[in-house]
């Protein structure tokens, strides 16, 4: 049976060897420390942790998926929700802007929790001898099929929810995992595509914590298509394409879903890293702008008059908030709110977006004094595929007629363009993030797996996932 040309393209991609180059797997392997980081430093969270464990208290899973920093056991479809809520739930984690915008380590609940299952199979066959190498070039992949797929499908523009990307791609990759044939990872795929979701939960008035828990929703969604289908379910050939009722004709008005290139390491090589700080990435560059002015407006508060953003049409579309912000959810997508607590503390953490630190008058005060412009060269280079550039601008500007000078920001410290300086400050992050959960013995023997042994790229899975137990 013939499916669908994207369908097809996807599943012979993830079907297919890949031998990534240089940078392709030195950028992924920080893509997993850090999405590993990312989630050990969420279980500091009640908001986070209550949805966490099994569904019902004591049930015992063989062979199960370890949650990473905790000591749960979990079937795969669990372990997946788990720790991909984990991963995303204070939006540390990286992140890739185009068309559609959206967060590729969120892939990693699914990858890991898959993995770690096969891994501790007794058979001798190829699944149970999966190794590191195996995890950073299945992220490799389906950071190159949620990517790609967003550089010109939008899906934010007819209102559905960035993580169906995410359910697309790793549903395709773990059912590669699992030893799906080319049917199987193409039902798999076709399943996925039928799964979309509103993103109302992203925006005022109904912004809530279930952004925060979506992806990890994506990668349990994911597990169990793929296991369906390495189980004989059927798939939907023209799941996109079906006149009336496919995915083209309902959600995108009879417009082509299209794969802009051909499918490789792309993503993986450009990814954007958040590294200082938790936000929204359309508005990191603010933020370090912020920080830069915070020497100068520290003491004068109470003086400023008005503070202009300049900004890209994307940051305006989804962050430009005024108004009440009525939770943790609700703060870190309002670039007003960042810019705020960056210019008033020089500093932004996830406790930042709490309900205490929300309770501070000059918070509220400073927004209400802020304008938000586009400039449309921010816009260009933010699309232009040699550049993306996120930028943005930060001036105030004082009652007394003085202002501070303008900060322009083009490039976060996370981007390609910066790698060499953020290579090192993702590395503390790493290490920073081990430290909220783990005593100083586990992190160092983390070290030592990580840095001194020096065969990372052949530790089994199993043994690479001991390491982030909880002890």
């Amino acid at each position: 049976m013939q499916f669908d040309e994207v369908i097809e393209v996807i599943a012979d991609y993830a079907l297919d060897p890949l031998d990534p180059g240089t940078e392709a797997i030195e950028t992924a392997e920080w893509t997993l420390l850090d999405s590993l980081g990312c989630a050990l430093l969420a279980l500091n969270y009640p908001a986070c942790t209550k949805l966490l464990g099994s569904h019902v208290a004591g049930t015992v899973v063989p062979n199960g998926s370890r949650v990473p920093g905790t000591g749960y056991v979990l079937d795969p479809v669990k372990a997946a929700f788990d720790t991909g809520a984990c991963i995303r739930w204070l939006d540390f984690n990286d992140t890739w802007l185009a068309a559609e915008w959206g967060h590729p380590s969120d892939n990693y609940g699914a990858i890991l929790a898959v993995a770690d299952h096969l891994s501790q199979s007794e058979s001798p066959d190829a699944a149970s001898r999966l190794t590191v190498r195996d995890l950073l070039v299945a992220g490799i992949k389906a950071y190159e099929i949620q990517g790609v797929l967003a550089l010109e499908n939008s899906m934010n523009r007819v209102g559905i929810d960035h993580v169906l990307l995410v359910k697309i791609a790793s549903t395709a990759i773990v059912a590669a995992m699992l030893g799906c044939d080319r049917e199987q990872v193409r039902n798999a795929v076709s399943n996925a595509w039928l799964d979309a979701t509103l993103r109302t939960y992203r925006h005022a008035p109904n912004t809530g914590s279930r952004k925060s828990w979506a992806a990890g929703d994506a990668c349990a969604r994911a597990v169990q298509l793929a296991m369906f289908a390495s189980r004989g379910e059927m798939g939907y050939a023209s799941a996109l394409t079906a006149p009336n009722w496919g995915f083209q004709d309902t959600w995108f008005g009879g417009s082509d879903v299209v794969l802009q290139q051909p499918l490789g390491s792309y993503v993986m090589e450009n990814i954007l890293f958040k590294i200082s700080f938790p936000a929204e990435f359309h508005a990191q560059t603010a933020v370090e702008a912020a920080f830069a002015l915070h020497p100068q407006v520290k003491d004068r508060i109470d003086e400023i008059e008005s503070v202009v953003i300049t900004t890209q049409e994307p940051a305006i579309r989804i962050i430009d908030k005024t108004g009440p912000l009525t939770n943790p959810a609700d703060r870190d997508h309002c670039i007003q709110y960042m810019t705020a607590v960056g210019l008033l503390k020089g500093q932004l953490t996830a406790a930042d977006y709490e309900d205490g630190a929300a309770r501070d008058p000059r918070i509220d005060a400073l927004r209400a004094k802020m304008v938000v412009e586009e400039d449309p060269r921010y816009t260009a280079e933010y699309l232009d595929p040699e550049k993306r550039s996120i930028s943005n601008a930060v001036q105030v500007h004082f009652s007394d007629g003085t202002s501070t000078n303008r900060v322009e920001v083009e490039y976060p410290v996370g981007h390609r363009r910066r790698r060499g300086e953020g290579f090192p400050l993702l590395r503390e992050k790493f290490y920073g993030n081990l430290d909220s959960r783990f005593d100083a013995r586990q992190v160092e023997q983390i070290r030592i797996a990580l840095e001194v042994r020096n065969d990372l790229h052949e530790m089994p899975v199993s043994r690479f996932m001991e390491l982030f137990v909880s002890s």
